[in-house]
């Protein structure tokens, strides 16, 4: 296969709004693709090096840097890239942080907390400090409506619910109480304060690279909570103490997460994303709103999410909303159907996907509009 040829195949990409693994940055895949054979004059592939070199080792503590820089993370916070995607710590952080006679609180707001609880149940103390389920996840708990334990041993909060289309704008106060967050859908998207977290985890595989790693941030006091006769590769501390090396880790996805870390710095930083994203879902929600009821999305208002956008067409009518996936696929715009779970559509707009995309989409919605309407 020529260069030629795989250039040209380059310039057919569809728009992407798969929820995960999502869209990746072309200038990210084009610079993989320019240094797959030959990493910096190494003679070989990232993928081909010992993870105990110096050049891997430049690359992970490159990443962890960048990540820090962006997000504002303290020296009293660990950064390690591990494996087992964010479901692996549904298991991890209540084997790590809870302590004796002390519940989890969990504030469940859709199918991944729902994940997060079947761990716990599995004999760990823990207390549903509320819940939205009644009203089919719709929209998130208000202040009022949360009962925290007075003795929690942290506060399991998942930030953004793809599957729901709901994301946190503001999180709920939780005092001394560490608030443990999985942002695998909503990480980097937008301002945080991570002083505000005991812990947070994401799979990489949405807004930050790559399915295979995941980022866990972690106050490094909290890892001292541990047992130390937990399974060593369970135990945070293990991690951070051998700068996430102590067996072999994903490489190559820890690799593409530090050139996608660059890449965001190179769109002004966490504010460009925000601004990006800002203008994406406005474009969309608009566009579901001005419909005349055509598509309607079932979120309240003010739950809404900016990552994960659900809707219905035509009321809900199945045989229109596969006619919907299917045009729009037909048209490059892949990855609209709803979860299995729930149906209708749903469109992702993490940070990769281009504002280019979101209006490709919006016209085409306008247009499915005008021929069925």
């Amino acid at each position: 296969m020529t260069h030629a040829t795989i250039s040209a195949r380059a310039a057919k990409r569809v728009f992407n709004f798969n929820a995960g693994p999502g869209a990746l940055p072309l200038p990210v895949l084009e610079r993989i693709r320019e240094e797959l054979l030959d990493w910096h004059g190494s003679g070989m592939s990232v993928m081909e090096m010992s993870h105990r070199s110096p050049e891997f080792e430049s690359i992970n503590a490159g990443a962890e840097q960048k990540l820090r820089n962006l997000l504002g993370i303290s020296e009293d916070y660990a950064v390690i890239f591990v494996q087992g995607g964010g479901s692996m710590q549904f298991t991890m952080a209540p084997m790590n942080l809870c302590l004796p006679g002390k519940p989890v609180d969990v504030l469940h707001t859709g199918a991944w907390t729902a994940k997060a609880i079947g761990e716990l149940k599995k004999g760990i103390l823990h207390h549903i400090a509320a819940s939205t389920e009644a009203e089919k996840f719709a929209r998130l708990p208000r202040r009022d409506e949360i009962n925290f334990s007075p003795d929690a041993s942290y506060v399991h909060i998942c930030t953004n619910n793809t599957i729901e289309g709901t994301q946190w704008s503001t999180l709920p106060e939780t005092g001394h109480v560490p608030l443990v967050a999985d942002m695998s859908s909503d990480i980097a998207s937008h301002p945080i304060d991570a002083k505000k977290f005991g812990l947070i985890f994401a799979g990489a595989q949405k807004n930050l690279g790559p399915s295979g790693v995941t980022i866990v941030i972690i106050r490094k006091d909290l890892a001292e909570r541990a047992d130390k006769n937990l399974p060593t590769l369970l135990q945070y501390r293990t991690h951070i103490k051998e700068k996430s090396l102590y067996h072999t880790p994903p490489t190559f996805a820890v690799y593409i997460v530090g050139l996608v870390l660059e890449w965001i710095e190179s769109e002004g930083g966490i504010q460009g994303m925000l601004k990006r994203n800002d203008a994406k879902a406005r474009l969309l929600y608009d566009t579901i709103e001005s419909s005349g009821g055509f598509y309607s999305c079932p979120v309240e208002m003010a739950s809404r999410s900016q990552m994960n956008v659900v809707f219905r067409v035509a009321g809900g009518d199945d045989a229109i909303e596969m006619k919907f996936a299917a045009e729009a696929a037909a048209a490059s715009l892949v990855g609209t159907p709803g979860h299995r779970s729930v149906g209708g559509m749903r469109v992702s707009l993490y940070n990769a996907v281009e504002p280019a995309a979101v209006e490709a989409l919006a016209t085409f919605m306008r247009e499915f509009q005008r021929t069925r309407g």
